[in-house]
């Protein structure tokens, strides 16, 4: 094995942590509500579009589909991670499960602890990205395979019924994740010697377009797949028990590409020597660099921002999809409402990046909050009209649908405005020198910024949620307790705590506004010495 600490290294105008390319991800993996950017990484969209018209794709057609494939395996198990939690809600797991569970997000924030790792200790006869990305994806398609058999009893459907085993199925998707997020990190270093220097450019686009196809196979195309009424409407002439996909099979299937395909890209894809290797940059040099960076004011100052600024819709962005399928809302047909908001997910940041190519990218993010506030006031108004709007059990109003979509639609405008000038800001402000290791620190700080409200309001809602027994007597608190159904009663919601949560985002929000949107101006006017310091 090698590391750069004993000769293998980066000179220090490129990238010292790999893992900057465009990842999807407020999709946060999490619900179809919240789209796939809040936890990517970034490249230049203006540069990238630059590159990409100017660039000869002669030679470079094999690794762009390569890339774009493998970057379409790293979505399967994330679009998976995304379709749990619906699934879960069927089975009437509690809301303090649901937080657990949205622990298996955070890999892809917190990768930046190890991705110097991933950058420095390889086998170099092997490759440097393929040490890391063939044992990579032989775990997951190992894990997707051992759990196609058991996933039956963890999920609580085995012969013999039992609960759902929210613990260990945490675990086990965590460990999903954080195998895809060392996937990425490696493939992103690939990306960078696989493609020739001209159309390096073309990194982000496999990402992009990889990442939410493979997020598309594992969420959107299983959902609809594995629900017995969806394909009972649309797919079949005689009615099923079950649909035309489970869990298990589809666990199996994608488990078994990935080990077909690894081992192929193992024994016939050949990696290009990096020519750009510094045997003075070792692992601990570049820890040592991500320290001073984050000492700096500014980026100190502008970590806090990170890190509050979605408090204002974290109870809207992690609570909605699972409160809708809870009233009744079909969790596949929630899940479809994702394929009309393609075109638009393309189109969007080619359009707001004409906005926030100038010296104050952050001004339209700015502008971008308060609408993202009062959209989730108008998706808490919809979960409670759904009650309303039901027709019959799964099927709602016409209009119903229409406002959904057209809130969808809006959302999506909103987050993409967020996200597109937060990261034209990191470009702007990210040290050249170490670009790599900047932005990857600064996107890493943006996704646990997601993620942690979401995680604190799915495990809040239980506890301010007040229920009551109608028609009997027991406790609607106790999980577990069912003296009030044993005595012929059934607990009813009184109060629903989405909405006091939606109250205090929106809250939060305002007064966030107002505390950091000056302190957010002073820095997105500092001149650019203000980001750089001495390695």
């Amino acid at each position: 094995m090698t590391s750069k600490d004993s000769g293998k290294g980066r000179k220090r105008g490129r990238h010292l942590v790999e893992g900057t390319g465009f990842e999807s991800s407020d999709y946060s993996p999490h619900f179809p509500l919240v789209s796939a950017v809040d936890q990517g990484d970034f490249t230049d969209l203006n540069d990238s579009k630059e590159k990409t018209e100017m660039s000869n794709l002669k030679g470079d057609y094999g690794s762009i589909a390569l890339l774009t494939f493998l970057y379409i395996l790293q979505g399967i198990p994330l679009g998976l991670a995304g379709s749990i939690p619906m699934l879960l809600t069927s089975r009437h797991v509690d809301y303090k499960d649901q937080a657990l569970f949205s622990f298996v997000y955070w890999p892809f924030s917190i990768k930046l602890l190890w991705a110097p790792l991933v950058d420095a200790i390889y086998i170099p006869w092997f490759g440097r990205r393929k040490t890391w990305l063939v044992p990579t994806q032989y775990m997951i398609g190992l894990f997707m395979l051992v759990l196609s058999y058991h996933v039956k009893d963890v999920m609580g459907d085995g012969e013999d019924g039992g609960r759902v085993n929210i613990l260990l199925l945490t675990v086990v998707f965590f460990m999903l994740n954080s195998l895809a997020a060392t996937q990425d990190i490696a493939v992103d270093g690939w990306a960078l010697t696989m493609l020739s220097r001209r159309n390096v450019g073309w990194a982000s686009t496999c990402n992009s377009v990889g990442q939410t196809a493979g997020y598309f196979l594992g969420n959107v195309l299983f959902l609809g797949l594995e629900s017995a009424d969806f394909c009972n409407k649309y797919l079949r002439s005689e009615p099923q028990k079950e649909g035309i996909v489970t869990l298990a099979g589809f666990l199996y299937f994608w488990g078994i590409i990935f080990f077909a395909t690894t081992t192929l890209v193992m024994i016939i894809k050949r990696e290009r020597m990096d020519p750009d290797v510094d045997p003075e940059m070792g692992i601990l040099e570049t820890y040592k660099i991500l320290l001073n960076v984050i000492k700096l004011p500014s980026v100190l100052s502008y970590t806090i921002i990170l890190l509050t600024s979605k408090v204002a819709f974290a109870a809207t962005d992690s609570l909605t999809s699972l409160k809708l399928i809870e009233s009744g809302f079909p969790k596949e047909r929630l899940a479809i409402f994702a394929i009309p908001m393609i075109p638009i997910q393309i189109i969007l940041p080619i359009v707001i990046s004409k906005f926030t190519a100038g010296p104050r990218p952050m001004a339209v993010f700015l502008k971008s909050i308060p609408f993202r506030i009062l959209l989730g006031v108008f998706y808490a108004g919809l979960v409670y009209l759904s009650k309303y709007a039901q027709i019959q059990p799964g099927e709602f109003a016409l209009y119903f649908y229409f406002i959904l979509l057209l809130c969808y639609a809006l959302h999506q405008v909103f987050v993409y405005s967020m996200f597109v000038s937060q990261m034209a800001f990191h470009a702007k402000v990210s040290d050249p020198s170490i670009g790599g290791t900047y932005m990857t620190l600064l996107n890493t700080v943006a996704n646990l910024g997601g993620n942690w409200p979401a995680t604190l309001m799915l495990w809040l809602v239980d506890l301010i949620t007040w229920k009551s027994c109608d028609g009997g007597v027991g406790d609607c608190y106790a999980k577990g307790d069912n003296t009030c159904k044993e005595s012929g009663g059934s607990c009813v919601t009184t109060v629903d705590g989405y909405y006091i949560e939606t109250c205090l985002c929106v809250i939060i929000g305002l007064l966030w506004l107002k505390w950091r949107s000056r302190r957010l101006k002073e820095l997105d006017a500092l001149d650019n010495s203000a980001w750089k310091c001495d390695y």
